[in-house]
């Protein structure tokens, strides 16, 4: 921590599914005083996240699934469409999105490339975000994919046209922010 800010107090709200503490610090300010903050902070872990791209085809692996925080939110459906990712529980950030990856896609792959990483709402999530690509082929799917059924994951697996994503993510019909994220560094590297 910095000699600026002193965590004074850490409490549990919530540990059912992630946990979400209430954490009372104090901060030294710009005028050199000391204050006290009292913020939320919710800790679900870490995680990864992929695009899959076939620079032959200018193809792209996505998914799509029900998201109660955006079904809550206005989003109508509740469907989002995404990048496959998942948390890294105790596997390196490699080796989680390896086997996230053949769960959600039923793609296997073997090479994948870090590109970046992100902290995704840094004002009440903790979380740390791992960006990869990795170029894919049909000889490497070896499932449906879909997801882990004891996990309750219903994904559907979509392979689009990388620039028909490029305009669902303008008109909205994307709006999930790591699945832009990748999209535009695709672009910008001329990955299709």
């Amino acid at each position: 921590m910095s000699n600026n800010i002193e965590i004074t107090n850490k409490e549990v709200l919530s540990d059912n599914w992630y946990t979400l503490y209430k954490v009372t610090y104090t901060f030294l300010n710009k005028n050199e005083t000391y204050e006290t903050h009292i913020r939320e902070a919710y800790d679900r872990g870490n995680g990864a996240v992929i695009l899959l791209y076939n620079s032959d085809h200018k193809r792209i692996i996505l998914t799509r699934q029900f998201r109660l925080p955006t079904y809550i939110n206005g989003n109508k459906t509740g469907m989002m469409i995404e990048a496959c990712a998942g948390l890294l529980d105790h596997d390196t950030p490699e080796d989680c999105i390896v086997k996230e990856t053949e769960e959600e896609t039923g793609y296997k792959i073997a090479n994948v490339k870090k590109v970046f990483e992100s902290y995704m709402s840094p004002g009440s999530v903790t979380e740390i975000l791992h960006f990869f690509i990795a170029e894919y082929n049909e000889d490497m799917k070896i499932s449906d994919g879909g997801g882990i059924p004891e996990e309750q994951e219903n994904i559907e697996v979509l392979e689009l046209d990388f620039d028909n994503a490029i305009e669902m993510m303008y008109s909205g019909e994307i709006k999930d922010a790591k699945t832009i994220m990748l999209l535009q560094y695709a672009k910008i590297h001329k990955l299709l």
